[in-house]
């Protein structure tokens, strides 16, 4: 596995990759292997993301998980920059309980990229599993300009 990172408004951000494709976002750590185009593109990527400069993400992506995770994380990719979705709206586009969306959500290995802090409950934030919890959550809503959730 090669890792690359970059630090970033939610602090340092490195991604892993295998087999051409990102397979996770870490926060933190530390190069390991080489650079290679996938990471670089997607250090790019990111840079650009956190400059205002791009509202997605256009990577080969390989996150682990099973079938409905996959799922979750399809739905999660179809949400817009600066708007969010209920964990009950993907749990009713895919026919299943809000819980396991809110299970698949928590073990997303590629927070960020696939946008996971864009799910949030029914009546509040929801939690969030990448380092720094709810409070990076709201980090990144306000960043995106989600702000009427925040309210």
């Amino acid at each position: 596995m090669n890792i690359a990172g970059l630090y970033t408004p939610v602090g340092r951000l490195s991604l892993a990759e295998e087999n051409g494709a990102i397979v996770k976002l870490l926060w933190g750590d530390t190069d390991q292997g080489e650079t290679t185009p996938a990471l670089q593109e997607g250090l790019k990527q990111l840079e650009a993301f956190f400059a205002g400069e791009r509202d997605d993400f256009d990577l080969p992506l390989a996150p682990a998980g099973s079938p409905f995770q996959q799922d979750v994380y399809k739905a999660m990719l179809a949400i817009p920059k600066g708007a969010t979705r209920t964990y009950g709206d993907i749990a009713n586009e895919l026919g299943v309980p809000a819980q396991p969306v809110g299970q698949a959500c928590g073990s997303n290995p590629i927070p960020v990229i696939i946008p996971c802090h864009r799910v949030v409950g029914a009546e509040g934030l929801g939690g969030y599993s990448a380092a720094g919890g709810v409070e990076t959550k709201i980090t990144l809503l306000k960043f995106e300009n989600a702000y009427s959730l925040l309210l």
